[in-house]
């Protein structure tokens, strides 16, 4: 009997905590999604830019397709050194880049779920498509300098996908097929599988915080290397020209933009009416400079605005680390 009713009591704790935790988490997934709709509103333009030029991407590496001609494959040192995959087996390239995006937009959107968050979801990828854009903008620009006959197995003198007839009308050219993007051919130098997963792994490094998360993406990407060439997706030379292109972009581009707001940073001395204050004062005071008022109390940064004894104002500011 009594073990029929602490039983029951612990049930009933277990069924108080769940129900506790779980009002914490829908207020949190609430307010984390105000603040980032907010930030959305705000930077819209970064974002749908960033979305309108994957798809020219798309549309120019299909276009290069049609400029393909399939040839026999160039003498390359990596195909000499790294032994064939195999048509049957060239998923594996594939799988490994999967998992490295999925693992990075889990991670973008992490701000929702979990206490220890440093980003803004809408913050992150303005810059993360600045990085993608630029990077991809001058891979258009090499693959349509010369086209190289594609190493590919459906690229290969024979294959009935290395050529693709040409188009009736031009909506051939503009729609997009899940298909048509999996055999491409003609757009090489340099490849867009590494541009996507150093840009990532490039930005985890810098705003993530799991040290042992960081040396296995890196990790994850030096084998993706390796595999994209055994597979031969590509030439050597495309995931050599990404390696160092993709890096060098990042970093000064990464240099010309504001940095991002540090969600970390607990506290800020703010004047208590905002009334008088300038869009300058805003800023430095969320830079952490005091101000001149005399009249002050504290206050908290959360979710890209401030608290005060439970009530929420937006801070402009936070909308200049885009």
């Amino acid at each position: 009997m009594e073990f029929a009713v602490e039983l029951v009591k612990r049930y009933s704790d277990m069924s108080l905590y769940i129900g506790r935790e779980a009002s914490k988490l829908w207020k949190r997934l609430c307010a984390e999604t105000t603040t980032e709709i907010n930030l959305l509103v705000e930077n819209w333009k970064f974002i749908l830019g960033g979305l309108i030029f994957q798809y020219i991407h798309g549309i120019a590496a299909r276009g290069v397709h049609y400029l393909h001609q399939p040839g026999p494959t160039l003498q390359d040192a990596g195909f000499a050194v790294l032994p064939e995959l195999g048509q049957d087996r060239g998923y594996i390239s594939e799988t490994v880049f999967t998992f490295i995006f999925l693992s990075f937009v889990s991670w973008t959107f992490h701000p929702f779920i979990f206490k220890s968050k440093k980003i803004y979801t809408v913050l992150i990828w303005c810059r993360v498509f600045a990085f993608l854009v630029a990077c991809q903008f001058l891979r258009i620009i090499t693959f349509y300098s010369t086209q190289l006959p594609g190493p590919n197995y459906h690229c290969r003198e024979g294959s009935k996908l290395a050529r693709l007839p040409r188009p009736d009308n031009i909506l051939e050219v503009l729609l997009i097929v899940p298909r048509g993007v999996l055999y491409g051919c003609g757009d090489l130098i340099f490849s867009s599988h590494m541009i996507f997963s150093l840009v990532f792994v490039r930005t985890y490094t810098k705003y993530g915080s799991q040290r042992f998360i960081k040396q296995c993406a890196w990790l994850a990407v030096i084998v993706q290397s390796f595999l994209i060439v055994a597979s031969r997706k590509h030439y050597t030379v495309d995931v050599v020209v990404a390696w160092y292109t993709v890096n060098l972009v990042v970093f000064f581009i990464d240099k010309t933009l504001p940095e991002l707001p540090d969600r970390s940073g607990a506290a800020f001395l703010i004047p208590l009416s905002k009334d008088n204050m300038t869009k300058d004062e805003n800023q430095k005071l969320l830079n952490g400079n005091s101000g001149e008022t005399t009249e002050k109390r504290q206050r908290t940064q959360i979710n890209g605005k401030v608290v005060e004894n439970g009530h929420t104002v937006h801070v402009e500011a936070v909308m200049n680390g885009v």
